[in-house]
């Protein structure tokens, strides 16, 4: 039987995947190629690292696809001076793409199994600049400002907790909306109450958990 062939596998998802959904920074190709995603799948869908596919992780959570993660790192052109906040760690994957480009990363997730998992993945890879908690970040985290903001499942609105958790110049990214149609923003702080909002793509995320829901509308 023919070894799989993770190299081969990680090349055709740069070129296939994310370079197609004009992720061009090389920067973040390179840190797509350097980091093991193969390592952060469950073992029984290790073969599927690469596929365009969201990889499910139990506990209702399912690993981001390659190219949305690759928008994400390009979107938030992070600086190694930048301190990083990211909602839903899940695998630990996009975490540790976070951490090869910024400073420091907190990363937060609602489910402490998925939490320790990623702990133990994250150690192995020498990340020694990431913090992992387990909580509910769905209201804020922390109480302090980041530089940059990560929001790995959907809101129906975007709470202005987050909006003010942002250094000035931060970014957060967010996907905002209802199935099927949502879409990913970049809103960067460009004043102390002031900021502006960019459209991404669009995509479909599994929702944060607890976060509010749409308000209902009233005759």
């Amino acid at each position: 039987m023919t070894a799989f062939n993770f190299e081969l596998a990680r090349h055709n998802m740069i070129e296939q995947q994310i370079r197609p959904w004009d992720v061009l920074d090389q920067q973040v190709l390179d840190i797509v190629a350097r980091v093991p995603r193969e390592d952060f799948v469950p073992e029984r869908y290790r073969n599927l690292a690469f596929s365009d596919v969201a990889i499910p992780l139990g506990h209702d959570a399912a690993m981001l696809k390659p190219n949305v993660e690759g928008r994400i790192l390009q979107a938030l052109a992070l600086k190694p001076t930048d301190h990083v906040l990211e909602v839903g760690t899940g695998s630990g994957y996009l975490t540790a793409c976070l951490a090869q480009l910024a400073a420091s990363v907190v990363s937060v997730d609602i489910v402490p199994e998925l939490t320790e998992a990623a702990r133990q993945k994250l150690k192995a890879l020498g990340a020694s600049n990431v913090v992992l908690h387990s909580g509910d970040a769905s209201q804020g985290w922390g109480g302090r400002r980041y530089d940059a903001i990560v929001m790995s499942g959907s809101v129906a609105l975007v709470d202005d907790i987050w909006r003010q958790s942002l250094n000035l110049d931060g970014r957060l990214f967010v996907v905002v909306g209802q199935p099927p149609v949502m879409e990913a923003l970049l809103i960067t702080r460009v004043g102390e109450q002031e900021w502006t909002q960019e459209s991404l793509f669009d995509t479909a995320l599994a929702p944060l958990r607890n976060a509010a829901p749409v308000p209902a509308f009233e005759f």
